[in-house]
């Protein structure tokens, strides 16, 4: 049950998801026991972002969870930031100096009126 959470102080055009939709679902593999099959993305553009307390440049950041019963090793966290910092800087012309990608994990997690 991985979601992504995109925030991006610019607008994020339809073509742009779908690339980041594609390169989330490669890039949750990293994540143990994680596929596309389950991955769930939102995307919210032109959100005030500042970044050192600059709002005068483009800003992301990638929020990313999963429903875990263990912890995921940082190397899966690493691999995912190097797969997905090019694209989401190309797609959305952000600097990745100006990106932040987040990770938590939850042993609860909701779905289908339950929980897992």
């Amino acid at each position: 049950m991985p979601v992504v959470h995109t925030y991006c102080s610019e607008p994020v055009p339809p073509a742009a998801r779908e690339v980041l939709k594609a390169a989330y679902g490669r890039a949750i593999e990293a994540v143990p026991g994680k596929s596309e099959a389950w991955l769930m993305c939102l995307f919210e553009d032109e959100v005030p972002i500042y970044f050192a307390g600059d709002d005068s440049a483009p800003s992301a950041l990638v929020d990313v969870s999963a429903f875990a019963r263990s912890e995921v090793p940082s190397e899966a966290w690493e691999r995912f930031t190097r797969e997905v910092t090019p694209v989401v800087a190309r797609e959305l012309g952000v600097d990745p100096a100006r990106i932040y990608i987040r990770y938590g994990t939850s042993t609860d997690f909701g779905w289908n009126g339950a929980n897992l």
